[in-house]
């Protein structure tokens, strides 16, 4: 008979859709938050300026950066089971975590504030980022169920090196051409995809479910 995935638990599609809706969700206030800011320009200016002191909506943009972090993290939790039990696993999962963790930083600690002399935001970002990045790659050695992540996998580790190279050069100032904002999307941009695109794949994933009859080696 084929060689079938394993199923994983019920709550696991809760977990991924959080993640998915997470993402949608930033992305959403992002844009409605960006319209609303005058002169805001895509390539000269940070993501993180639409929660500054000059933003009008900055409010409403924190509380998404807040809600990205603790649905992430609660999503994360809710899909740990899903993922291979490979060694890797725990540290990838470990540190996509506290890039969520970092995302309510950067919504607790806008970029005008002066927690920690104004650098709780660039630590809170810089936190958000790597870990982020690093964690996808490091996540992506452990999904070696062929059936489960054919697709997944490689589509993984693209979106942490993408993102990790570009945080890389944003941190030692190249731009590419693209500008500060527009090398600073081009690092938060394979994330927030992934979480939307993983999230919906997790999510339909077969499920353990009441009275149901698992199929056996036949004799």
């Amino acid at each position: 008979m084929p060689e079938h995935s394993p199923l994983v638990h019920r709550a696991v599609r809760s977990g991924a859709l959080l993640l998915s809706v997470a993402a949608a969700q930033f992305i959403a206030v992002m844009a409605i938050v960006q319209d609303r800011y005058a002169h805001y320009s895509l390539s000269a200016n940070y993501i993180s300026d639409l929660g500054g002191v000059h933003s009008p909506w900055a409010l409403l943009f924190d509380a998404s950066a807040i809600a990205l972090g603790s649905l992430t993290f609660l999503g994360l939790l809710l899909v740990w089971s899903a993922f291979d039990e490979r060694p890797v696993r725990l540290p990838g999962l470990l540190l996509l975590l506290l890039a969520s963790a970092g995302a309510v930083g950067v919504g607790l600690f806008p970029e005008t504030t002066h927690v920690l002399g104004g650098r709780a935001h660039f630590v809170a970002s810089a936190v958000t980022f790597v870990a982020a990045a690093v964690g996808l790659i490091v996540l992506s050695f452990g999904m070696e169920d062929r059936h489960r992540w054919r697709f997944s996998r490689p589509y993984t580790l693209g979106s942490g090196a993408v993102s990790a190279a570009a945080t890389a050069l944003l941190a030692l100032g190249q731009d590419l051409g693209l500008g500060v904002g527009g090398m600073e999307r081009l690092a938060v941009a394979p994330l927030l995809v992934w979480m939307i695109v993983e999230g919906i794949h997790i999510a339909g994933l077969h499920r353990f479910a009441p009275g149901l009859a698992l199929p056996t080696p036949a004799a």
